[in-house]
């Protein structure tokens, strides 16, 4: 039985952090990609996908996760994960999608770094 997936998006100077909590998978995904096809990025912007709250990950969480980095870069603009859980960093990790993801303790962190690079 799926848990019930908490979706929330704010704006900050960077662009749009999407917050997830709960379950991501092939019941919940469609409707993370609902929201995703809603996000408005301009160039140069950064998506952060801020998973603190995240406490299942299946292979249909990847592939939206997936789905994100692609509309981050459709609009060129780049995506960050945030507070990545420690079984999903091991599964990017063994699938490679580590390095895809950029990723950072914090949504604030991910900010920083965003600001900092485009200086």
């Amino acid at each position: 039985m799926t848990q019930h997936l908490t979706l929330s998006t704010r704006t900050t100077a960077a662009g749009p952090v999407m917050e997830l909590a709960g379950e991501l998978d092939h019941h919940t995904a469609p409707r993370v990609r609902d929201a995703l096809a809603g996000l408005a990025l301009r160039p140069g912007q950064q998506l952060v996908v801020d998973l603190k709250g995240l406490t299942f990950c299946d292979s249909s969480g990847l592939t939206v996760l997936i789905a994100a980095r692609n509309h981050a870069l459709a609009a060129d603009a780049t995506i960050a994960l945030a507070a990545v859980p420690e079984r999903l960093s091991r599964i990017l990790g063994i699938t490679g999608l580590g390095h895809v993801f950029p990723s950072h303790p914090t949504a604030q962190d991910a900010e920083h770094a965003w600001r900092t690079a485009s200086d």
